[in-house]
């Protein structure tokens, strides 16, 4: 009689701990909230953004110009972290002069590495920019002043400690990107 009284309250023990134990994992939002996140920019022109969201950050696309591209090689002196060798936070497909798999497409989280304040956009180079007349155009973080370039290199000299991170992405054709992944391998693994 004790072991069956013994068994039962052990049988009765494991199921008073599923719900406590369930409700550890993460829910269904929760999941989903880091899913990969498929964005067609099919309606992307040359020299517009769009922003999408994943995880709860800003990610943005940037089809970029030549005279965009062209601009990237005019400030590499004035640039904290140039060749993108300084952060391990990054794949290794953003550690060339474009940070990006390709010239064309720029694909950053959207988040200030000083403080997480979303910096603007502020791509119209010189006085017409409301940054400063030598401003060869980019992104800056008005809340303390941090800059960083077309390709979201950070500027000598102010707040933010490193580049703007790269998101895992990978290009599934000419117009469709997939945020989440670096790869299609990863999906079957």
């Amino acid at each position: 009689m004790t072991r069956l009284t013994a068994g039962v309250g052990a049988v009765g023990a494991g199921f008073a701990v599923v719900p406590f134990v369930s409700s550890m994992l993460p829910s269904a939002r929760a999941l989903a909230a880091g899913s990969p996140t498929t964005v067609d920019f099919s309606k992307l022109e040359s020299g517009q953004m769009i922003t999408v969201g994943w995880r709860g950050k800003p990610i943005w696309i940037v089809y970029r110009t030549k005279e965009m591209l062209d601009r990237l090689w005019k400030i590499h002196d004035f640039l904290l972290d140039p060749e993108s060798s300084r952060t391990s936070q990054q794949p290794d497909y953003a550690k060339n002069e474009y940070r990006s798999r390709g010239k064309r497409y720029s694909v950053l989280v959207g988040i200030c590495t000083h403080l997480g304040c979303v910096p603007l956009s502020k791509f119209t180079p010189g006085v017409n920019s409301g940054v400063q007349s030598d401003w060869p155009g980019g992104y800056y973080c008005p809340c303390h002043g941090s800059k960083y370039d077309l390709a979201g290199r950070v500027f000598k000299n102010v707040p933010a400690p490193s580049n703007l991170l790269v998101p895992p992405h990978y290009f599934v054709n000419e117009t469709t990107v997939i945020i989440g992944l670096n790869s299609k391998e990863e999906v079957a693994g």
